[in-house]
């Protein structure tokens, strides 16, 4: 008897994109890594982007957001034990960012271009799963902010800056590295941190910076309620003031820093955030009284870079998905790279990751010369903000474009772009978002000239090598002197700040073809509302092959 064919031969479906070297692969990134100045750091960079391309890097990024972090409030007795509990995968994440140096590279490293080796390997470590980098990303930026109270450095910096990870539940004396984190917003404030209430007043006759203190409050977003020391603000006698407040208190007891719940996202679900409240915990103040924001601005500036590298990984991510699949799926008789629209599409998508990568590790040099060069500072102190604004809000939307790519497969959660749809729009809400992130734009032209003036000489680097380029660079320099309803425009002009600086960059060291496509479609109104909109001429099979992630 002659049976039916079978009805389940699987064909025309791609392969996963994992084992390659997510490094190595990525042109982009490498040519940005020798650019900005850390070409030292390649073999390091190699044999992380071997780690993070493997299959078995790319399950526990899965499993860690397919097992989220559960809450155990109280053991067995009532007794209040306060614990998150993570899946393995998800402490073997934190483990390989805290030993690859993403949590302390800059602070432990003197050799110029640590900033921009540490920004490469948190690039490709997101490209694994973001969730675990809020943590790191925290432990990394909370450097500054405790280098303005000596004795708190002393203590908490050695911990902050091992590179090493230790997930017990243990006073941070018992540990060689520890994690720090943040949790300054409360329910009715948000971002406006000046209508918190929770208060501070002196644990005993000292007062001021370095004394011991006692809150009490409510914070309704503290993230990573498993880390060993969070900062955070409260109100003394004489204003809101930054503290360090320990998990475990001196004493060797719990902290009474008490979690109520766990918040329900849309996304990030590898990482706990929280809703806590301070019952009289314990807590050092760091900084001048009253001067708190200006202490803790020094740590939202860096975890805003982080939220710009966070966001190019996403897109670089997306991209070489959408890359991969279009190679491997065909329709209507040949592969679906082959098609014109998709190769528009796909080179649209490179040009998005080749802009926010370079801007990214331009930016992470910028950190790097800022230890020594004043100019540096101010131009990274409005680039990021600036960078921070465009790029975190391009991601939804490429993600979204790479997600539609794959069809319906891309819409099912077996494969990895459902995470990356929901995660997407993380980095533009957290630490600022659009709003808050363009009022703090013009803050920044308003009262520090200087770092208006080093993003000008930025841009006037590479006037002359393009006429479309140097069109917009005079018609911006139009708009920022342009003093009427600054507020109502902000959005617009620090888009356009952003597009100048993309541009910019990939003028100085990219090659023509992107730099050219990139300029014609942004900058010149040659692209619709939409991406996969170049216009004819572009080098559409040159740029699908820079981010094609397996040859």
């Amino acid at each position: 008897m002659n049976l039916p064919k079978p009805t389940h031969d699987v064909r025309n479906q791609a392969v996963p994109l994992a084992d390659y070297n997510s490094f190595v692969t990525d042109t982009a990134l490498r040519e940005a890594v020798a650019r900005e100045g850390a070409p030292w750091a390649t073999d390091e960079l190699v044999a992380l982007g071997e780690t993070c391309g493997s299959a078995e890097m790319i399950e526990h990024g899965r499993l860690a957001n397919a097992f989220p972090p559960t809450e155990r409030l109280f053991d067995r007795y009532g007794h209040r034990v306060n614990q998150v509990l993570y899946h393995p995968s998800y402490h073997h994440l934190m483990k390989t960012s805290c030993e690859n140096g993403i949590a302390a590279q800059p602070w432990t490293d003197n050799r110029p271009g640590s900033m921009v080796t540490r920004l490469a390997k948190s690039f490709l470590m997101g490209q694994v799963e973001q969730g675990h980098g809020c943590p790191i990303t925290m432990t990394f930026a909370v450097v500054p902010a405790l280098k303005r109270q000596a004795d708190v450095a002393s203590e908490w910096l050695p911990r902050a800056t091992a590179w090493s990870y230790d997930g017990e539940d243990k006073p941070a004396d018992q540990k060689q590295g520890c994690i720090l984190g943040m949790a300054m917003t409360e329910k009715q404030g948000g971002s406006d941190v000046r209508a918190n209430s929770t208060t501070a007043v002196p644990d005993g006759a000292d007062h001021g910076p370095g004394a011991g203190y006692r809150l009490v409050g409510h914070k309704w977003f503290c993230s990573a309620p498993m880390s060993d020391a969070f900062l955070t603000l409260a109100h003394t006698d004489k204003g809101l003031s930054c503290f360090i407040v320990p998990r475990w208190a001196p004493d060797g007891t719990r902290n009474p820093m008490w979690i109520q719940r766990l918040k329900d996202k849309v996304g990030n679900k590898s990482n706990a955030s929280s809703e806590i409240e301070y019952h009289g915990a314990w807590a050092q103040m760091v900084g001048e009284q009253g001067r708190g924001v200006r202490t803790i601005i020094d740590m939202v500036q860096h975890t805003r870079l982080d939220c710009v590298t966070g966001s190019a990984s996403q897109i670089r991510h997306a991209t070489a998905q959408a890359i991969h699949h279009a190679h491997h799926r065909s329709a209507f008789g040949r592969t679906l790279v082959s098609h014109p629209l998709m190769k528009n599409l796909l080179a649209d998508l490179q040009l998005e990751s080749e802009a926010a990568t370079a801007v990214a590790l331009r930016l992470g040099r910028a950190y790097d010369e800022g230890q020594q060069d004043a100019g540096a500072s101010a131009f990274a102190r409005i680039a990021t903000a600036v960078s921070k604004y465009h790029i975190c809000k391009r991601t939804p939307s490429v993600v979204y474009e790479a997600m539609e790519a794959h069809g319906g497969n891309g819409y099912v959660d077996d494969g990895p772009m459902g995470r990356l749809y929901r995660d997407a729009p993380l980095n533009s809400i957290w630490e600022g978002s659009g709003n808050v992130i363009a009022l703090d734009v013009l803050r920044a032209m308003a009262r520090e000239p200087e770092a208006t003036a080093a993003f000008r000489a930025e841009l006037s680097g590479t006037l002359g090598a393009n006429r479309l380029y140097d069109a917009w660079v005079a018609k911006l320099s139009d708009e920022l002197a342009d003093g009427r309803d600054l507020e109502l425009r902000g959005r617009r002009l620090v888009e356009r700040m952003a597009l100048a600086l993309q541009a910019s960059v990939l003028l100085a060291g990219a090659p023509a073809m992107v730099s050219d496509a990139f300029i014609i479609s942004r900058l010149g109104d040659e692209h619709g509302n939409e991406l996969g909109t170049l216009a004819p001429g572009a080098d559409f099979d040159g740029l699908i092959a820079r981010g094609r992630p397996v040859q």
